[in-house]
């Protein structure tokens, strides 16, 4: 501990600072802040976990971190970086995931505290609840841009993580996506299902044709487009997947290009109902691809917007490229989209971009591109920073037995009116309602049993609605008949007729 930490605090809370065990999950960008942060202060009893490994794009702000380390384990390099700042401390780092069935309750209970630096609502969830359950503080924080998050939950005593509905993420009309896309959004969620289709996962939900089931077509006005689904036989088209007509062409660029952003193009105008009170789409040529330059302040690659020319350039190339990765993967191999992955953020560029063109959208930069594909709200080290130090100053105040002055807190773009950008308030007092932390904690979940089964009760109701990790369920028939179980094994060769 630092000369002015220790006249700045007092002898007992010194004393239950260096004594307490502590537990910091996540060791990103906050959590590396927060390490330094903690050695510093004088906590001597630390423990850290993070499923991660180093990437090449953490290095700009998680300063733990150097170009040596990309690909090892983030929790175990941040011990040994913040062990440079203070070899006193004893830290003990996990290279895991906090949801793991070894990290429970008696897990949580050896903690005096713990402090969430984490990036994803599910782990939030499992730690909000092990915490509850253990009846153990957790400082929890949240940084998004310039904007930043810092708040106590104590059982009983606050709101828990869960107690508030989370804003989900926003999504699109099929329709929209493709048939009628008026933002730039619109057109990289569709070039995203294009690669599925092409090279991934075949999700019916994805399909990039265009919607002749679109809400705004009367049964006429869909009329000639449907027509040409019938070859001059009167026999209807066998329709096939995108990823069959591709492989039977052998994933040919000029081919591909022709029926997405010219005879799709040419079958959606077709549907004039579309393009009453809309900008109707104009058709691309592959052999006529424009090389002008749309105007930019910079030559950098990744800051500059394309040229439909370099789209059309840089789509046949991915389109080869993909076609040997997804070749190496085997007979029923695909391939995964991954922002940080060059030929892929490529093509989703390339196509998002053409499809722009055609619709009279403007065009984005392969930055702002990647940013949306990846929903990338970019991360700001100096948020971090002034996240990682309210956390401390949160946590200091409870091991002083000051919990009645523990605040949420929140960083904001702009200062308030008293031109201040911290903003604290009050913290809340728990939802009584909450199915969570609620003192009888229930929730009702209507079911059509004729149609559900077990194993999507279990899977998306149970483990993703509700946000369960391991869920038992048994009948209330008088016999406790399980159906789902977190043993494994347990509910083999058990069959469910009706009830």
């Amino acid at each position: 501990m630092s000369a002015a930490m220790k006249s700045s605090l007092s002898n007992k809370l010194q004393q239950n600072v260096s004594s307490c065990k502590i537990l910091v999950v996540g060791a990103g960008g906050i959590g590396c802040e927060l390490l330094k942060n903690l050695a510093l202060t004088g906590f001597s009893d630390i423990e850290v976990i993070d499923l991660d490994t180093i990437d090449v794009s953490n290095l700009n702000r998680q300063f733990l971190f150097r170009k040596e380390h990309v690909g090892k384990s983030k929790s175990q390099v941040a011990k040994e970086s913040t062990l440079k700042f203070n070899p006193d401390v004893n830290i003990v780092a996990y290279h895991d995931s906090v949801m793991n069935p070894d990290y429970g309750v008696n897990f949580f209970k050896k903690f005096k505290l713990v402090m969430n630096a984490l990036d994803n609502r599910a782990a939030r969830n499992h730690v909000n609840r092990m915490c509850l359950a253990a009846d153990v503080p957790l400082v929890e924080s949240g940084t998004a841009g310039y904007l930043g998050q810092v708040t106590v939950i104590k059982k009983g005593l606050t709101e828990c993580y869960e107690c508030r509905p989370k804003a989900t993420q926003k999504t699109f009309p099929g329709c929209t996506i493709r048939n009628t896309p008026s933002e730039p959004i619109h057109c990289v969620v569709w070039a995203k299902h294009l690669f599925n289709q092409l090279f991934g996962e075949d999700d019916p939900d994805q399909d990039v044709s265009p919607d002749t089931e679109d809400p705004e077509l009367t049964a006429e006005a869909g009329e000639k487009a449907l027509e040409k689904e019938t070859e001059g036989n009167g026999k209807d088209l066998e329709r096939k997947s995108t990823r069959v007509w591709a492989v039977e062409n052998g994933y040919n660029p000029e081919k591909i290009f022709s029926k997405l952003f010219r005879d799709d193009i040419k079958y959606l105008l077709s549907m004039e109902a579309l393009w009453k009170t809309r900008r109707p789409p104009e058709p691309l040529d592959w052999s006529n691809l424009s090389d002008a330059t749309p105007s930019s302040a910079t030559q950098m690659r990744d800051q500059r917007i394309w040229s439909m020319k370099e789209c059309g350039e840089v789509f046949g190339n991915c389109l080869g490229k993909l076609k040997v990765d997804l070749a190496a993967q085997g007979e029923d191999g695909m391939l995964v989209w991954d922002k940080d992955d060059e030929t892929a953020l490529d093509f989703v560029v390339s196509a998002a971009n053409i499809r722009a063109n055609i619709f009279g959208i403007s065009q984005k930069s392969r930055f702002d591109i990647k940013s949306m594909a990846g929903n990338i709200i970019p991360a700001i080290a100096t948020t971090n920073a002034i996240i990682a130090a309210l956390i401390v100053m949160e946590a200091l105040k409870i091991l002083n037995d000051q919990f009645d002055k523990c605040t949420t807190v929140y960083l904001n773009r702009k200062p308030n009116f008293r031109k201040k950008l911290l903003d604290a308030g009050r913290l809340d007092k728990p939802n009584p309602k909450c199915y969570v932390c609620s003192a009888k904690p229930e929730v009702t979940v209507v079911l059509n049993t004729q149609k559900i089964t077990i194993k999507f009760l279990e899977e998306k109701i149970l483990k993703g609605d509700l946000g369960m990790v391991a869920p038992d369920v048994e009948i209330d028939n008088g016999m406790g008949t399980i159906i789902i179980s977190s043993e494994e094994g347990e509910t083999e060769g058990l069959y469910i007729i009706s009830y």
